[in-house]
């Protein structure tokens, strides 16, 4: 008799593991569309804004094809903070720092992405979090400074954050932003259509943009397909597989699936990227994915007292 709820809740679980390998895809591929400093490819400019209007593009059929309504003048607000953190403000900063550090090492400092989205909620949707939370919070930012310095320190830049950790650490601010923003006005619009949305706003800006940064160098083929995924995949479709992975299956369980992120980051860029798996680095991932997990059991307001009930 409960075969189809099961079925559902597994439903949901296989379409969120697939939105967290397409998000984290997003890094290595990157990587391979900018280039490195001394082989740089596509601009990071170019790759902010091609990305997008390719997702625009294709956001534009869709909500045409559902005949979706237009955003409220209310609405528009949201999406148009969610437009200048997911669009513009994580991919830009993500580009012009993952052409001077690993997709690995990015992958370190970004995992803190689901504590800092957090953050950002009980801030600005004033929502009250346990002590414990922002303890967690608190240990994962240090882990991630100390991970930097090392990493610093061992590449002879010596010892303090580099300028590609700042920019990382950017990254991390300007998508939880967007995030929270375009969760206020999730249950209105719908999921999907938030992202679609959101990447259709931005096309006055992203198609003119794409047009005017269009590379005049010759670029490498793998650099153009690094751009069509992060555009076709982490910008558009991977949202709809873990919306609806997260509808399905249920968001406290679906969610956890992200703390697998950082780990197959790692673990893809050494075949895509030819990056080796090093032990610091593993090593740091983990710590920090253990305390996002610890961070998000203790994420939510105390729970009002209530009587045990035995259960079956």
């Amino acid at each position: 008799m409960n075969d189809a709820p099961q079925h559902r809740e597994n439903l949901g679980l296989w379409l969120g593991l697939l939105g967290v390998i397409i998000f984290a895809l997003t890094l290595p591929m990157t990587r391979l569309a900018t280039g490195t400093a001394d082989a740089p490819q596509l601009s990071p400019w170019f790759v902010t804004w091609a990305r997008a209007a390719l997702a625009g593009v294709l956001s534009a059929i869709y909500l045409l094809a559902v005949r979706a309504p237009w955003p409220s003048a209310a609405q528009r607000g949201p999406l148009y903070l969610s437009l200048a953190g997911n669009v513009i403000g994580y991919p830009l900063l993500l580009g012009w720092a993952l052409r001077h550090v690993t997709a690995s090492h990015a992958a370190v400092i970004t995992a803190l992405l689901p504590l800092a989205t957090a953050a950002a909620a009980a801030w600005l949707m004033h929502q009250r979090a346990r002590l414990g939370f922002w303890v967690f919070a608190a240990l994962g930012s240090a882990l991630v400074a100390v991970y930097s310095l090392l990493r610093a320190a061992q590449m002879g830049h010596g010892f303090g954050l580099t300028w590609a950790d700042t920019l990382l650490l950017g990254a991390v601010v300007a998508a939880s932003l967007g995030y929270v923003a375009g969760a206020q006005v999730t249950a209105s619009l719908g999921a999907e259509k938030v992202i679609s949305w959101v990447c259709v706003m931005a096309l006055p800006i992203t198609l003119p943009g794409a047009w005017l940064t269009w590379p005049e160098h010759a670029v490498v083929p793998v650099s153009w397909w690094g751009l069509m995924y992060v555009g076709v995949f982490s910008m558009w479709a991977g949202f709809f597989a873990w919306f609806r992975g997260l509808s399905l299956g249920g968001p406290l369980r679906v969610s956890q699936l992200q703390l697998l992120q950082p780990f197959i980051t790692i673990l893809t860029s050494v075949p895509l990227l030819g990056e080796s798996l090093d032990a610091m680095t593993l090593g740091f991932a983990l710590l920090v994915v253990l305390t996002v997990f610890m961070g998000r059991r203790t994420a939510g307001p105390r729970p009002p007292q209530q009587p045990l009930k035995e259960t079956t």
